[in-house]
């Protein structure tokens, strides 16, 4: 029982300090996304190049620019919503060296058939490893 409570409450942290830093980030759309229907569609930051372009410019009033200071911190960058580490386990010798104390959750490799994956689920559970996607 206790150990669901510190479970719970350590996907709550990471889940604040997840929506405190997204709260922050703006979103980045292509410039002049709203113009054409054809970029409309292309919900993606592609990098601006024209001499003049505002954007690119960083004038006040454009939208910003990506940026590598907009990343998240280091802490909280790759965890997995659950709020332990994601391991990608391509084989039980993967699965071996894994420390059984250790904070991590399992993510099998999507090249694994199904033979192996039933395999590895089965040690991991053994170990006491939560595995994602199961």
């Amino acid at each position: 029982m206790n150990e669901i409570k510190s479970d719970v409450i350590r996907r709550r942290a990471v889940y604040k300090l997840k929506l405190k830093y997204k709260s922050k980030i703006p979103d980045f759309l292509r410039y002049d996304w709203d113009k054409y229907y054809r970029l409309e569609r292309q919900e993606r930051w592609r990098r601006t190049r024209g001499q003049d372009n505002k954007t690119r410019l960083r004038v006040k009033g454009f939208p910003k620019p990506a940026g590598v200071g907009f990343r998240k911190p280091k802490s909280i960058r790759y965890l997995h919503p659950s709020g332990l580490r994601e391991v990608l386990i391509k084989s039980e010798k993967d699965l071996d060296s894994l420390n059984q104390k250790a904070d991590v959750i399992v993510r099998l490799s999507s090249s694994l058939g199904l033979k192996k994956r039933l395999e590895i689920i089965k040690k991991a559970k053994e170990m006491g490893l939560r595995v994602c996607g199961e």
